[in-house]
């Protein structure tokens, strides 16, 4: 399972409602009008507590429940949030017994508070059952330890090294320690390192990052569950429509490079679900000076979809209209890659099912 979070928060305007005029043409096109199906009328429930945010909206996909979530700091803007809920990543390592290189979020380098929606604080489930992330972040703490293991270091270098790290480090307000490591994310690393460089000037930046990431995950470690974490279309906060529109054709690129490297691989091409599901809406008010924001928890920035295609989806290419919730996406992950979801809030998306 391939689970596309649509990051950003993106308006059904600029996606879904014209076939004509969508920025995203690979998903509307190919994955939903040749060989899945469409939910066009899925929501973020308005009630109260409930935020049309990308952090809130991440939590609502993995763990099939609406809550209220605050800043475990109370800091304004900050976005610790921590779950009561399991994740589908939990429900998933749980019943499977999958090793945590191959459970994975794929993390925007702007986000780093999100790195660590990984596990819940539920009683039977938890840090044991976490996914693992890979992003930016991670790949320069990699860097900071490797760099560490080299004795001939000066005492002042060293010391600098070492307190970047900790300040990293000290970032993640769950688990601070070093089980986040593997050999086999080590070997990763290297390899990124090898390919790439270290200074940061060679490697793709922004969601492209991510389908790179995404592309050699698929290689080496060999996941069966991802969840990738675009965001770029937030941009369009500052008021430049185009940064907006053309953030969303960068996912849609993403996702199509994503799909022809699965259907190039034996042992996924017949056996792997995209699931593409935005994190919140956007606002549609003409009269406003940046008309496309999301915090206001105006109707159209509840207003999502869902676009899922492969084995076990069905395929309907008129769409579906009936009214969903977006929390229904862990129930459906569950359904799909048959593992219980005994703490979700909604029930699978069963249109999208064959």
């Amino acid at each position: 399972m391939i689970l596309v979070r649509f990051g950003g928060g993106v308006r059904r305007l600029e996606t879904i409602t014209s076939p004509e005029k969508t920025y995203c043409p690979f998903i509307y096109h190919d994955l939903y009008k040749n060989r899945g199906t469409l939910l066009a009328n899925i929501e973020i429930e308005a009630k109260q507590g409930i935020d049309t945010s990308h952090g809130q909206g991440t939590l609502y996909l993995l763990t099939g429940q609406y809550r209220h979530y605050e800043d475990i700091t109370n800091k304004p803007f900050a976005d610790r949030f921590e779950s009561a809920d399991p994740t589908i990543f939990e429900y998933f390592r749980k019943a499977y017994n999958i090793p945590e290189h191959q459970a994975l979020i794929i993390n925007g380098e702007d986000r780093i508070n999100e790195e660590f929606y990984t596990f819940s604080n539920h009683h039977l489930f938890g840090v044991r059952y976490r996914s693992t992330v890979l992003s930016l972040y991670r790949f320069k703490t990699y860097l900071l330890r490797q760099e560490l293991k080299d004795t001939s270091i000066p005492d002042k270098e060293r010391l600098a090294k070492e307190q970047k790290l900790k300040e990293m480090e000290t970032k993640d307000y769950r688990v601070q320690d070093r089980s986040v490591t593997s050999p086999e994310l080590d070997r990763f690393w290297e390899h990124w390192k090898e390919y790439y460089g270290k200074t940061g000037l060679v490697n793709p930046r922004g969601d492209r990052v991510l389908t790179a990431l995404a592309l050699r995950a698929l290689k080496e470690l060999r996941p069966r569950l991802i969840m990738i974490n675009y965001q770029d279309p937030d941009y369009v906060h500052w008021g430049n429509p185009y940064f907006y529109t053309r953030a969303i054709s960068i996912i849609d690129d993403g996702v199509r490079e994503i799909y022809n490297a699965v259907q190039a691989d034996e042992e996924y091409r017949d056996n792997t679900v995209f699931l593409v599901v935005p994190d919140c809406g956007r606002d549609n008010n003409r009269g406003m000076a940046v008309p496309f924001q999301h915090h206001f928890n105006s109707k159209s920035a509840h207003q999502i979809f869902a676009v899922a295609a492969g084995p076990g989806i069905a395929h309907s290419a008129l769409g579906v209209d009936k009214l969903r919730q977006q929390i229904s996406v862990a129930a459906t992950v569950g359904r799909i890659m048959k593992f219980d979801t005994p703490h979700v809030e909604a029930g699978p998306l069963e249109e999208m099912l064959a």
